[in-house]
């Protein structure tokens, strides 16, 4: 299949209470973008477990998963790894502590499928340090995104994480096109974010329930919510990016694509895990109720 939507980084095996969950950036993106009507391939490294995939571990394999699965009608590219990267995360009086129990190897340029290098939307979307810098030279005519929140975390030798300077974002960020992060990634320091404002061509920091702030050429805009019953906010943040990507390759207006990723991930927060991401049909009949 011929994808129009690529996102790059670790899909993460997350130890809940409840059991396993997939997690990372690339998987809430890739079923967000195929409920927006795109299609969307992931490239990623780690182990076949809880993808619904009957594959040779230890094989390069490029497959669009089954319906059933996870990241159903996804195409994906998974490269081999002896273990997925993987979290635990420890909740202790409405905190949460996380643990990185092991990390999966960088993914580099060279390992793209040929016939995804013309793909015109990519999200650079790293959970621990995964993504180089090299990769944005892989895509001189595409839409780039990043989410910085992968390389904003390191662990200890234990595997606890904690927050870290980004110390690729001047190299980041010459290139990139947007960048998209939450006011919870820099601690809600407003000298950093605006420190990241001045370096990003364009930049949009989510704040939750809050809604959304867009940031470009010394000025600030604010996009307010859509209130929503908030039932799991995991992933917010990636449906949002995905959201917000797509509606400005579609429409070449920031603010129009704010609105329109505040509506997507609002919708998301209403369910578990990926259950409650919308798909085009359900937002468009939103706005169109509310006017916007």
């Amino acid at each position: 299949m011929i994808i129009d939507f690529l996102a790059i980084g670790h899909i993460s095996h997350d130890r809940t209470p409840e059991g396993f969950r997939l997690g990372g950036t690339v998987s809430y993106a890739a079923v967000t973008a195929h409920r927006l009507g795109r299609r969307p391939g992931v490239l990623t490294r780690g182990t076949t477990e809880g993808l619904g995939l009957d594959l040779a571990q230890g094989v390069t394999e490029k497959v669009t998963v089954p319906a059933g699965g996870p990241l159903a009608g996804v195409s994906l590219c998974l490269l081999p790894a002896t273990a997925s990267t993987t979290f635990v995360n420890i909740y202790h009086d409405g905190r949460r502590r996380q643990i990185i129990e092991t990390v999966a190897a960088p993914l580099t340029p060279e390992e793209l499928p040929p016939a995804w290098a013309d793909v015109p939307i990519v999200l650079l979307g790293p959970i621990a340090r995964e993504v180089p810098p090299a990769w944005l030279a892989a895509f001189p005519n595409a839409l780039i995104g990043v989410t910085p929140q992968g390389w904003m975390r390191c662990w200890d030798a234990a595997g606890y994480v904690y927050p870290a300077p980004w110390e690729s974002a001047v190299e980041f960020l010459q290139r990139a096109d947007v960048l998209i992060l939450s006011r919870e990634d820099v601690g809600g320091n407003e000298e950093t974010l605006a420190d990241l404002a001045r370096m990003a061509r364009l930049m949009v920091a989510t704040d939750g329930w809050r809604g959304a702030t867009l940031y470009r050429d010394g000025n600030s805009y604010y996009v307010p919510p859509r209130p929503a019953n908030e039932v799991d906010p995991t992933g917010a943040g990636d449906v949002f990016a995905t959201a917000f990507l797509i509606r400005l390759a579609e429409t070449g207006d920031p603010l129009t694509a704010a609105r329109f990723a505040n509506v997507v991930a609002s919708f998301s927060v209403e369910a578990p895990g990926v259950a409650g991401i919308p798909d085009r049909a359900q937002v468009e009949a939103w706005l169109a109720a509310s006017n916007e």
